[in-house]
C-alpha cells in the first residue's frame, strides 16, 4: 500500500443483495480510522460513473450473472492492484447461482419473471443486460486475491482484511470466517 498517499479503495456490487455493503458500513468506528488512510474512489455509495485507473484495493460483492457484469469485473481486475471477493455470492455464486440448476437458466429466469409472474405486458424486455447462461463466482471470471466469505460477511472480518492490507500484511482468514 502507498505509505504517503491515501490508499485508493473501490467497491462494486454485482448480482447480490447489498448485504455485504451493509456489513462494510457496520464496521462502525473503524470507518473513522480507515477514512484517514483511504480514499473511496468508486462504488454504489459514491457518485462516480467510471471505474478509475490505479485502484489499490477493490471489494466486490455479488456473483457474475450478465454480460455487463463480466465487463465491469474485467475492468475492475485490470485497474486494481488487489481484488477481493466479498461475501458468499462473490465467493461461491450462492443464491444468484441457484438458477444454474435449470436448463437454459437465462431464458427460464426471464420467462418466469417477465411472463409467468406478470399480469401486464407479458414480454421479456430487450433493454436489460444480457444474462449469462450460468451465474459465476468472481474467481471463475478473473483472478481474485482474497476472499471474505459470509452471508453477509461479518463486519469484523471486513475490517480485519482492510486493516491488515493497510498495514502491509497478508490477511489470514483461517478460523475467522464461515460460509452462510
Amino acid at each position: 500500500m502507498p505509505t504517503n498517499a491515501k490508499t485508493k479503495l473501490a467497491t462494486m456490487w454485482l448480482s447480490g443483495c447489498s448485504g455485504c455493503h451493509m456489513s462494510l458500513l457496520d464496521i462502525d468506528e473503524v470507518l473513522l480510522d480507515l477514512a484517514k488512510k483511504i480514499q473511496l474512489v468508486y462504488g454504489p455509495l459514491v457518485d462516480i460513473k467510471n471505474f478509475p485507473e490505479g485502484v489499490d484495493v477493490t471489494l466486490i460483492e455479488g456473483a457474475v450473472a450478465n454480460k455487463e457484469q463480466v465487463e465491469m469485473l474485467k475492468i475492475a481486475r485490470e485497474r486494481s492492484r488487489i481484488l477481493i471477493a466479498m461475501g458468499d455470492c462473490a465467493v461461491t455464486g450462492n443464491v444468484p447461482a441457484l438458477r444454474n440448476s435449470f436448463e437454459d437458466s437465462d431464458q427460464a429466469v426471464l420467462q418466469r419473471e417477465f411472463v409467468e409472474n406478470s399480469d401486464i405486458q407479458q414480454t421479456i424486455p430487450t433493454d436489460v443486460p444480457k444474462l449469462l447462461k450460468k451465474v459465476y463466482p468472481l474467481h471463475e471470471v478473473v483472478k481474485v486475491d482474497f476472499f471474505i466469505p459470509g452471508c453477509p460477511p461479518p463486519a469484523g472480518n471486513i475490517a480485519y482484511v482492510l486493516t491488515e492490507l493497510l498495514a502491509g500484511k497478508v490477511p489470514l482468514m483461517e478460523n475467522k470466517s464461515k460460509y452462510g
